[in-house]
């Protein structure tokens, strides 16, 4: 028994699509706020973060990201 309608379907699909390959070349001591170059691969032109999906990094390595970003927003290196 699957969904009631096929747009049901579809979105069932697209809600549950499997995450891009996994990012492994992010090294920890890149990860800093002081090196906002390689913090800018995680943000588009206007500031926002990539979500999880886009960039492939997993949860604690992207909650990492995220922390480094707002640190580096707050000293106004990026």
């Amino acid at each position: 028994m699957g969904p009631k309608t096929e747009q049901r379907a579809i979105n069932f699909r697209r809600a549950n699509r499997r995450m891009p390959r996994r990012r492994l070349d992010i090294p920890a001591e890149k990860l800093n706020y002081l090196n906002p170059e390689f913090l800018k691969k995680f943000c588009t032109e206007s500031g926002k973060i990539y979500p999880r999906r886009i960039t492939g990094v997993s949860a604690k390595v992207h909650r990492k990201v995220t922390r480094e970003i707002k640190r580096a927003r707050a000293l106004n290196l990026m």
